[in-house]
C-alpha cells in the first residue's frame, strides 16, 4: 500500500513548526517548533513517536538551518522515505488562488506579489517551500493558503467602502486568514451536531496569539474579521485588531510618529500586551487578572467585549446559529476567556455549565453550555491535516 505521510512545514517570522502526518486519518508520526529564530538561544524541540527532543540551533539561526535540523538530525530514514509530499502553509493569496496549489515558479511568483499584504508571513513561507526544494527535490510540493477559504465571501461582505477603483487597480478589499483552522472546525462541528455541512451555520473563533472570527454558512465563509491584512478584527496578542484609522494620520501629524513606527506599533505593541503593558501572553494576562493588575483585567476584559460584539455581528449573514466554537490555543484553553464572551452573549440565552467547561480544556473537546442553552463548543484545532490532506488530494 502506497504510503500517505506528508511533511507539513508552517513557517512564521521568528518560528518554524512541523509535523509528519498521515494524510488519510491524521495520524501524527511527528511534530515539533524550531523558535526564536535569529537570537542568542534559537533553539528546536520535537516529538517523534511518542518520544520528546530538543536541541540548541544556534546563535543567529533561522528556517533554513532548522530545516536542515530536521532533514539530517530528527527525520528517522524511514520515515523520510514514506513521505510522498512537502505541505506548506501560506498566509495570503490574494484572489489568485482560491484552493491549494502544486507548487511550481508561477505559484512562487504569486506568493512574492501578495507578500506587502502579509509581510511577517508570506516571505518566511517562501523561505521554507525554496529550502524544502533543496531538502526535498524529487517531491511534490504544496501551498495552502490561509485565504483561500474566505473566498466565497460575498462583494458586500469583502468591500470596504472606500473608492472601487483601489479594489479594481489594487485588490484591496477584505481577505481573511486562518482559513484551514476555519474550515476544519466549521466541517467537524456539523460532524459533532449531527447535520450535513451544507445545512450547518457556525460561527467559528480562533483564537490564538493572532486571532479571527468567522460566519461560516453551509460550510462556506460568508464574512470573517480579519482584512486585507491580519491587522483588522478582534483584539490580538500584541495587533490591534481595529482602530479608527484616523488615530494613525493623529500619531503622524500630532505627534511626531514616523509611519514605520505606527506600522510597529500596532502590529508588535498593541493587543494584549499594549493593554496591560506586562505581556502578550493570554496565561500571563490571566494571572494578573486573578491577582487583580489593572492593566491585565483591563486587557481581559477588552478582548472578550470586542470578541462578543464581532460573535453577535456575524448572527446577521447566518440567521440562524447552530453553534459558537472556541478553537487555538486560547479558545480551547482558556476557560475563563469562553465564560466571559458567552455572558456578554446572554441576549441570544447562552449559558455556561462550569463543569462542561471545565473538562474542555488541553485537548479536550465538547460542549460547554448547560442543556435547553444555544450551542457553543470546543473543537481542537487541525490545521496540520488539512495541509496534509490536501497535499494528498493534489498529487
Amino acid at each position: 500500500m502506497m504510503s500517505k505521510l506528508v511533511l507539513v512545514l508552517n513557517c512564521g517570522s521568528s518560528s518554524l513548526k512541523f509535523a509528519v502526518i498521515d494524510a488519510l486519518n491524521g495520524d501524527e508520526k511527528l511534530s515539533g517548533l524550531a523558535e526564536c529564530f535569529n537570537l542568542v538561544d534559537a533553539r528546536i524541540k520535537w516529538k517523534l513517536d511518542g518520544v520528546k527532543g530538543e536541541a540548541e540551533l544556534g546563535a543567529g539561526a533561522a528556517h533554513r538551518e532548522a530545516l536542515s535540523y530536521i532533514v539530517d538530525k530528527i527525520l528517522p530514514t524511514e520515515l523520510t522515505e514514506q513521505l510522498v509530499a512537502v505541505g506548506h502553509r501560506c498566509v495570503h493569496a490574494g484572489e489568485k488562488y482560491t484552493k491549494s496549489m502544486l507548487i511550481n515558479d508561477d505559484v512562487i511568483a504569486g506568493i512574492e506579489e501578495c507578500a506587502s499584504l502579509a509581510p511577517l508571513h508570506n516571505p518566511a513561507g517562501l523561505i521554507g517551500i525554496r529550502s524544502a526544494q533543496a531538502a526535498f527535490p524529487a517531491l511534490p510540493q504544496v501551498a495552502v493558503f490561509d485565504t483561500a477559504f474566505h473566498q466565497t465571501m460575498p462583494k458586500v461582505a469583502y468591500s470596504y467602502a472606500i473608492p472601487q477603483k483601489l479594489y479594481r487597480e489594487h485588490g484591496i478589499r477584505r481577505y481573511g486568514m486562518h482559513g484551514t483552522s476555519h474550515l476544519f472546525v466549521s466541517a467537524e462541528a456539523a460532524d459533532r451536531l449531527g447535520k450535513a455541512k451544507e445545512d450547518t451555520n457556525v460561527i467559528t473563533c480562533h483564537l490564538g496569539n493572532g486571532g479571527s472570527v468567522t460566519a461560516v454558512k453551509g460550510g462556506k465563509s460568508v464574512d470573517t474579521s480579519m482584512g486585507l491584512t491580519p491587522l483588522e478584527g478582534i483584539v490580538m496578542g500584541t495587533r490591534s485588531g481595529d482602530i479608527d484609522p484616523a488615530i494613525i494620520f493623529h500619531l503622524v501629524d500630532n505627534l511626531g510618529y514616523t509611519l514605520d513606527e505606527v506600522n510597529s506599533m500596532l502590529n508588535k505593541q498593541s493587543g494584549l500586551l499594549g493593554l496591560s503593558e506586562v505581556t502578550n501572553d493570554c496565561r500571563g494576562i490571566e494571572e494578573g487578572y486573578q491577582d487583580g493588575h489593572e492593566g491585565a483585567t483591563l486587557a481581559l476584559e477588552v478582548f472578550c467585549y470586542r470578541l462578543a460584539k464581532y460573535v453577535a455581528s456575524y448572527t446577521v449573514p447566518l440567521k440562524r446559529v447552530d453553534a459558537i466554537i472556541f478553537t487555538g490555543g486560547i479558545g480551547e484553553n482558556s476557560m475563563l476567556i469562553r465564560e466571559k464572551v458567552l455572558e456578554h452573549l446572554a441576549i441570544f440565552g447562552y449559558e455556561v455549565d462550569a463543569d462542561k467547561n471545565a473538562a474542555a480544556r488541553f485537548g479536550n473537546e465538547g460542549v460547554i453550555t448547560k442543556d435547553g442553552s444555544p450551542v457553543a463548543m470546543v473543537i481542537p484545532t487541525n490545521e496540520e491535516y488539512v495541509i496534509a490532506s490536501d497535499s494528498l488530494a493534489l498529487i
